[in-house]
């Protein structure tokens, strides 16, 4: 297959790829974006770019993906089925694609009664997967879900999400193939901490064939406090903190928790380096820009 983006080249040639995340203002407000991109641009192939996450409504992935675009970076624009019907997912991938954006990540989303308004109504007409196929199809075969031709059909470069952390475990593999089989050439894995745990998964991953099929990149995400690990593990679903990881945040004097924090991830991207299978690592520094950087740059990886 022809490279679709910068991010899928550099995969297809057996590089280390490194992915980014940015998350769109609470408002309409294009310098947050900006500054953002600032601090990222040079240090990752690709940004993230987030579909109104934990339900909080947000400037919207398209509008932000756009100025990413146009800034120079390339985005990776999040896509959830929870607000649009099949209608709408079909417009704004094409509408998206016209714009310049060719990675998408498909999601289901997190539910809106953990958001800001809990009240709204869901939507959820297809689910991540048939997302995946959707976008897949329009692609390879240049119609919509109807049948109908299309007169540019949006080449994108087809992302998905994976939890080797959540339960029942042994069905992460078998979600993995779903998603494969469903058209995704990239995953983005949840934060890893729980590193035996990763292992296992990408073992029997790799044991099933897999990691040929796919492109897989490893989420790793800097703790700043103890605190900070506490409530991941506690409160985020799908998290896995474990005790010696957050023991060993508490064993350190409030204001080097930072450094220490930093210093598991950058432990973590090592780990990662020497993983058969693991072709990237994703950085979600959430609302902590500026530490990619130092990231980025202490772990060879630019």
């Amino acid at each position: 297959m022809k490279p679709l983006s910068r991010l899928h080249e550099k995969l297809s040639q057996g590089k280390f790829a490194i992915t980014g995340e940015c998350g769109p203002p609470r408002g309409s407000n294009k310098d947050v974006i900006d500054n953002k991109i600032t601090l990222l641009n040079g240090f990752v192939d690709a940004v993230n770019v987030t579909d109104n996450q934990t339900a909080i409504v947000r400037m919207s992935s398209i509008a932000a993906a756009a100025h990413v675009v146009a800034a120079g970076l390339e985005p990776v624009m999040q896509m959830v089925v929870r607000d649009r019907n099949r209608i709408a997912i079909q417009s704004d991938i094409m509408g998206a694609y016209s714009l310049g954006i060719k990675n998408i990540l498909c999601l289901s989303g997190d539910h809106q009664k953990f958001g800001s308004q809990p009240d709204a109504m869901n939507v959820f007409d297809i689910d991540s997967v048939n997302l995946i196929r959707t976008v897949r199809d329009m692609r390879n075969t240049g119609k919509d879900m109807s049948g109908f031709d299309l007169d540019v059909a949006p080449q994108m470069f087809i992302g998905a999400a994976a939890n080797p952390f959540a339960d029942p475990f042994d069905y992460r593999v078998i979600r993995l193939a779903k998603k494969i089989d469903a058209g995704a050439d990239f995953i983005q894995t949840q934060c890893i901490y729980n590193m035996d745990r990763f292992k296992e998964w990408i073992r029997r991953a790799n044991d099933e064939g897999l990691t040929e099929k796919v492109y897989i990149l490893g989420g790793v995400t800097p703790l700043r406090s103890a605190g900070m690990a506490r409530y991941m593990n506690k409160k985020v679903a799908g998290m896995d903190v474990p005790d010696e990881i957050i023991k060993r945040m508490d064993g350190v004097d409030k204001q080097y928790q930072a450094d220490e924090g930093i210093k598991i991830c950058l432990e973590t991207i090592e780990t990662l380096k020497e993983l058969t299978g693991v072709h990237g690592v994703h950085i979600m520094a959430i609302e902590w820009e500026a530490v990619v950087e130092q990231l980025v740059t202490q772990a060879g990886l630019k």
